[in-house]
């Protein structure tokens, strides 16, 4: 037992909590963009506007089905060739929400589906323009309905941010492989430490969604 601990000198433990603030950071900001470009996106195809939101929908369904790791690769390695130079951290926040973004907006787009066309007939009646239909009535009840998966597409990003190893993005996957690198020794105990910490956060985001359901209920 003394040598499954000895992984977790204060060096070690210091170097994989910074690289979890990495993550974090990586996360936090790819789902608050994600979240406004993914419902953007999301409106524009359902409302059908012509031929503007048929190109929409086509990128969006092409993006989908695209590897997130692809995307990755492409706008660390590929994007420099075209002239637009990211740093690491934002090269992998703007792939991240690239895709997150085309996967976000076809549940937004199914969230408006469901709401019931009584709902913007009525609107309409009472003076109120497209915009503010959207906005103030049929946006919030979407947004109700869209909350489970809107939380299970958002662990999806949290777990996502590992490929970022493969550009090296020194977070927290990363940072665990060149613990290890140190002593083969050391590959259960700090693989066991991120399968634990990856599950504490993506457990406290599910308990999120519990509770934004039944807040909202």
């Amino acid at each position: 037992m003394s040598n499954f601990f000895d992984a977790f000198t204060a060096d070690n433990l210091s170097y994989l909590l910074a690289g979890l603030g990495v993550t974090v950071g990586v996360s936090i900001i790819s789902v608050i963009l994600s979240l406004i470009f993914g419902s953007l996106i999301g409106i524009i195809q359902f409302e059908k506007i012509p031929y503007f939101s048929l190109l929409v929908g086509t990128l969006n369904n092409i993006v989908r089905n695209l590897p997130l790791l692809l995307i990755i690769f492409f706008t660390y390695f590929a994007l420099p060739q075209l002239g637009f130079h990211l740093p690491i951290f934002w090269a992998t926040v703007a792939a991240m929400t690239f895709f997150e973004s085309a996967m976000l907006a076809e549940i937004v787009r199914g969230g408006l589906e469901a709401v019931d066309r009584g709902q913007f007939e009525g609107a309409r009646a009472n003076g109120l323009s497209n915009g503010q239909t959207m906005v103030h009535i049929v946006l919030p009840q979407a947004y109700k309905k869209m909350i489970p998966p809107i939380i299970s597409q958002l662990i999806s990003l949290v777990k996502d941010t590992s490929l970022a190893s493969g550009v090296v993005l020194a977070e927290m996957t990363y940072r665990g492989q060149i613990v290890y690198a140190q002593n083969t020794n050391y590959i259960v105990p700090v693989l066991i430490a991120l399968t634990l910490v990856y599950f504490l956060l993506n457990y406290g985001l599910s308990l999120v969604a519990k509770w934004c359901d039944k807040k909202l209920a």
